[in-house]
């Protein structure tokens, strides 16, 4: 046998070197298989069933927010849906970018622990992220009413119906909006036929997919009635509810445009009622913390009322301290409108309450017929201001009764003033009482032509509105405005009106119109006078957002007189 060469040998070297098993590969890690699909670990039911369990997945990426100040994870979602509705295709990873940073597109194989953290199926802690090449995912199509959103939880969403805004109290500190279905969503005891269960189904909140507070760059600033379309995003959960993330930005229209000024009332006798919404000089206290913010406060309550143009205008929650704030209020009024256009009563007995109801009116067009009176009936916490008018020169008298009846805060635990859980919460009781004792004033001290008004914590459906009612006084709103627009304030995303004017038998033949001015209600309160959350480019000395009530502006035409 002839002897190899030194060039042959070193080549046979090579090649044993490299058969040898020694020498191969790792496996790579996106050769390691998903152990179960997505739609096994979120199962048919609201929980997984694998909770504990450590499983690998495999889907696109369709959502990224892995950043701390984000939701410091991702969505991803298998893009071959199995065969059963109940099943969602997705799931979210709470993997920061430190475990490994992806981007939606990603194929992504994930290891962790299949959990349910307060309601949110997901895989927490995640041990290994591999990202093995790229994908996509359509956005499912889908309708509000939902019928359950459990079975799309963590999908990638499309509505391509037209939603319209009906929340937007956490705008500014959460980035959070509600959209709804078949427009706005009202409280249910505010009107006949509203279905509370349709009214959650018909909701969806959009969140900014952050955890920010306060967050500098914000969502469009957009007012309740505006119409949202091309809503597309993945669907988490939190704090209680499902929440979608948007992956594309959303379009809004504006079709609830601001006016300028209220709808033009017909009459010659124009009543107005406002809810300030703490107006106090008292810095500090329940509304201006500082000196600038009161500055500010005053010249939106000053542009709302001068907006109004009102002949006598029902005051609520201006500070009860003699007639400094509302004296105050005035001389900034007459400010800009002229010197005496102006006068405020003097309440003769606003009780204990920090805050008082008031009125303001015009000496140039109404005459006060005696003095102020007010009712000392413990029942009422802040007593009612009642005034008789005519038109100056004589005329038809009419009587306002001034009201701020008992709020729904601060519940008690137990007693008739408990919520019963009818849907009128809480002084339900209470308030009933001071609707008997208010009908209880008409009668005994034979007022001419009342006007009950302001702010009666109640909705139209409710108890003490029923009362007032059946005793002979007629809603004017619920007379003269138009269902769609008969709302004076928002809470949870449900309008109602609870600012009302209730007028006698006589002197409803001498309404001839009535509106009501939103200005307020529609407005997301990062445009209200506060400083230190809002954006301070937002505030603008307007009427917009002087208040979270609407005002109310009823014109009568009554006889005699003149002005």
């Amino acid at each position: 046998m002839r002897a190899l060469s030194r060039a042959s040998l070193a080549a046979l070297v090579v090649v044993a070197l490299s058969a040898s098993p020694a020498a191969a590969d790792p496996a790579a890690p996106c050769d390691t298989p998903a152990s179960h699909r997505i739609a096994q670990v979120q199962g048919s039911g609201a929980a997984t069933p694998l909770s504990g369990q450590t499983v690998r997945v495999e889907g696109v990426v369709t959502g990224d927010f892995q950043r701390t100040d984000q939701l410091s994870g991702f969505f991803l979602q298998d893009p071959r849906p199995d065969a059963d509705p109940a099943t969602s295709e997705g799931l979210f990873a709470y993997a920061r970018e430190s475990v490994k940073n992806v981007k939606v597109g990603d194929r992504v194989l994930v290891t962790g622990r299949a959990t349910e953290y307060n309601g949110w199926t997901e895989l927490s802690p995640v041990t290994a992220v591999d990202v093995c090449g790229t994908g996509s995912v359509a956005a499912q199509p889908y309708k509000l009413p939902s019928g359950g959103l459990e079975p799309v939880e963590n999908m990638l969403l499309t509505f391509p119906q037209p939603l319209t805004v009906s929340e937007h109290y956490n705008l500014g500190r959460y980035g959070e909006v509600t959209l709804s279905s078949q427009g706005r969503l009202f409280q249910p005891t505010d009107r006949p036929g509203v279905d509370p269960a349709l009214n959650k189904r018909r909701s969806l909140l959009i969140d900014d997919g952050s955890t920010r507070e306060n967050p500098a760059a914000l969502p469009p600033v957009v007012r309740t009635g505006d119409v949202a379309s091309g809503v597309t995003g993945v669907l988490g959960y939190g704090f209680g509810t499902y929440r979608l993330q948007p992956t594309q930005p959303i379009d809004y229209k504006n079709a609830n445009p601001r006016l300028p000024k209220p709808f033009p009332v017909i009459g010659n006798v124009k009543v107005a009622s406002l809810n300030t919404l703490n107006w106090f000089t008292t810095l500090g206290s329940r509304g201006a913390t500082n000196a600038e913010e009161q500055r500010r406060q005053l010249a939106k309550l000053v542009a709302a009322l001068k907006g109004l143009d009102a002949d006598a205008v029902a005051l609520m929650e201006v500070e009860n301290n003699g007639q400094t704030a509302l004296q105050t209020l005035v001389d900034a009024l007459n400010a800009e409108v002229g010197a005496g256009t102006y006068a405020a009563l003097t309440h003769p007995y606003p009780g204990t309450d920090a805050i008082q109801v008031a009125l303001i009116y015009k000496p140039g067009k109404l005459t006060p017929v005696g003095e102020p009176k007010a009712s000392q009936d413990p029942v009422f916490s802040r007593p009612p201001l009642i005034q008789t008018f005519h038109r100056k020169g004589g005329g038809q008298p009419f009587t306002m009764l001034v009201n701020h009846l008992k709020s729904k805060g601060t519940c008690p635990s137990g007693g008739p003033d408990a919520d019963q859980g009818d849907g009128q919460s809480c002084w339900n009781a209470t308030r009933v009482k001071q609707a008997q004792a208010l009908l209880g004033i008409v009668e005994d001290q034979d007022l001419p032509n009342p006007i009950v008004l302001g702010d009666l914590n109640a909705y139209g459906e409710e108890d003490p509105i029923d009362t007032l009612e059946a005793g002979g006084l007629t809603s004017v709103t619920k007379r003269f405005v138009p269902a769609p627009l008969r709302y004076s304030y928002l809470f949870d995303g449900l309008a109602g009106e609870l600012d009302h004017a209730l007028v006698g038998r006589q002197l409803l033949k001498r309404v001839t119109s009535a509106t009501i001015w939103h200005i307020n209600s529609d407005e997301p309160r990062i445009r209200d006078y506060n400083m230190e959350y809002n954006p301070p480019g937002l505030y603008q000395p307007d009427a917009y957002r002087s208040s979270d009530h609407d005002p109310l502006i009823i014109g009568l035409t009554l006889p005699g007189g003149k002005g």
